[in-house]
């Protein structure tokens, strides 16, 4: 792919880059190792301080970075600003939490005498230079989940962007440096996919984090393992939504909506395959592909616009062909399933009924407004059907039972479990998944942790 902003409401191709050359590669090489051994040591008030000018100026910027982000990658505007005062708020978190969350950890006094020793502590230092290969679709939150916690930890970051956002990249490295944060301490490589290879193996780069797609997670997995190197893998989602007989139907089937078509359906962690008790199926039907038929779909710069044009063309198709595949094998399309005719990458908002194990939407992620629908007999059907996946992102379910809540968070097979509520990801809780949705943990204390070196300080009697 070429790294070049291409509209996707238009096709119209608006700027194109130059990708980096390898003399351009090792400047920023060098530069993130000779910053890493001065950013280890700052303090975390210095830390916090270059957080919070960040934080003040991604406020400022909010407005036109958010038809940065909607021009290259289509998300409506209204969301794009969204994700901006989000990414700010973020960062105000870790400048505040960061000390508190890598504090020194003392041993209890027993335990250091058995060992043999008049004290024990766990101390937390960072890793280094950390490699950050990040998708379009949320093109400033990816980023910042990654950036915040590892710069206040005291680590450096280097951007591999999607080569569809390069100017939302760009804006990231100019946010950090007009901060105050030194040369190197956070850049933007642009590189198509096939330089990140040599650039993880490199020495200098200590660990990678990634989100994309299985295939992209598979690839740094593997040379990573190779260079025992640490990574972090947030991969693709086809989260369930249960709803069961005692929940607020209405309400369910509302969040339903948003919670399937949020950034145009295209989230690893929205909601996809609704899973629907038999007795409240019908009621729940009604109301949810009422819902997505009402939906405004159409220029994402106007405000008010519900759904934009998918992020690129073969996006569309790769999702155009899911459902032409399940419709062949008899599923029911209950709204939507043709795209318009004009310019742009739109999809309308679509529910699918009747999905067998037979259609490939059953097991494949389908990234954009598609909703399937599946009716569930009971408590176990439901449970069964949840996790008859190969991801295991995140999950939603609806009930007023007790008992039925803590069998689902006991069985689901998955990150999060949210009950009576759609997914969200938050600066202080831990976000990722299990099966072929990824490892490890970003976001909360769990993320600020997963590139630092855990070390064990014992102190002889």
């Amino acid at each position: 792919m070429p790294i070049a902003t291409v509209n996707p409401a238009t096709g119209e191709t608006l700027k194109t880059y130059d990708a980096l050359g390898p003399e351009e590669i090792e400047h920023r090489l060098a530069a993130a190792e000779a910053a890493f051994h001065t950013h280890r040591t700052t303090s975390f008030a210095e830390r916090s301080t270059l957080m919070h000018r960040a934080a003040d100026l991604l406020d400022e910027d909010a407005q036109d970075i958010a038809r940065v982000m909607t021009t290259e990658m289509g998300k409506p505007v209204k969301q794009a600003r969204a994700e901006a005062t989000k990414c700010a708020k973020a960062m105000r978190w870790y400048a505040d939490h960061a000390e508190r969350l890598l504090a020194d950890e003392e041993g209890g006094p027993a335990d250091a005498q058995d060992s043999g020793a008049s004290r024990v502590l766990v101390r937390y230092r960072p890793l280094g230079p950390v490699l950050a290969v990040m998708p379009w679709n949320f093109p400033l939150w990816q980023v910042v989940r990654f950036a915040a916690p590892a710069l206040m930890a005291g680590n450096v970051g280097l951007l591999k962007h999607a080569s569809n956002v390069p100017q939302t990249a760009l804006y990231l490295e100019d946010l950090f440096r007009r901060a105050g944060y030194p040369e190197g301490c956070f850049q933007t490589l642009l590189i198509g996919s096939g330089a990140v290879e040599d650039i993880l193996r490199d020495p200098r780069i200590k660990a990678a984090t990634l989100t994309g797609s299985e295939p992209a997670g598979r690839a740094v997995a593997s040379v990573a393992g190779d260079e025992v190197k640490k990574t972090v893998l947030e991969l693709g989602g086809s989260d369930p939504y249960v709803v069961m007989p005692s929940a607020d139907v209405e309400r369910a089937a509302q969040v339903a909506v948003t919670a399937r078509v949020q950034n145009n359906g295209q989230s690893c962690i929205a909601a996809k395959r609704f899973i629907v008790h038999t007795d409240v199926f019908d009621a729940f039907a009604e109301r949810f592909t009422a819902g997505m038929k009402a939906l405004t779909v159409g220029d994402p710069l106007d405000e008010n616009t519900d759904v934009g044009p998918l992020s690129t063309e073969q996006g569309r198709s790769d999702l155009e062909e899911l459902v032409d595949d399940a419709v062949e094998n008899g599923a029911t399309v209950l709204c939507g399933g043709e795209h318009p005719d004009g310019s742009g990458w739109y999809y309308p908002p679509t529910v699918l009924a009747d999905i067998t194990p037979e259609m490939r939407i059953h097991l494949e992620e389908a990234f954009g407004p598609v909703a399937t629908l599946y009716r569930a007999a009971d408590l176990d059907e439901a449970v069964a059907i949840a996790n008859d996946t190969p991801f295991g992102l995140s999950s939603n379910v609806w009930t007023r039972d007790e008992a039925e809540i803590d069998r689902f968070v006991r069985d689901l097979e998955a990150g999060g479990v949210y009950v009576n509520g759609m997914t969200a990801s938050h600066p202080a809780f831990p976000f990722g998944g299990v099966k072929r949705s990824g490892y490890g943990r970003e976001l909360s204390g769990h993320g600020i942790r997963e590139f630092c070196n855990i070390t064990t300080v014992w102190h002889g009697a």
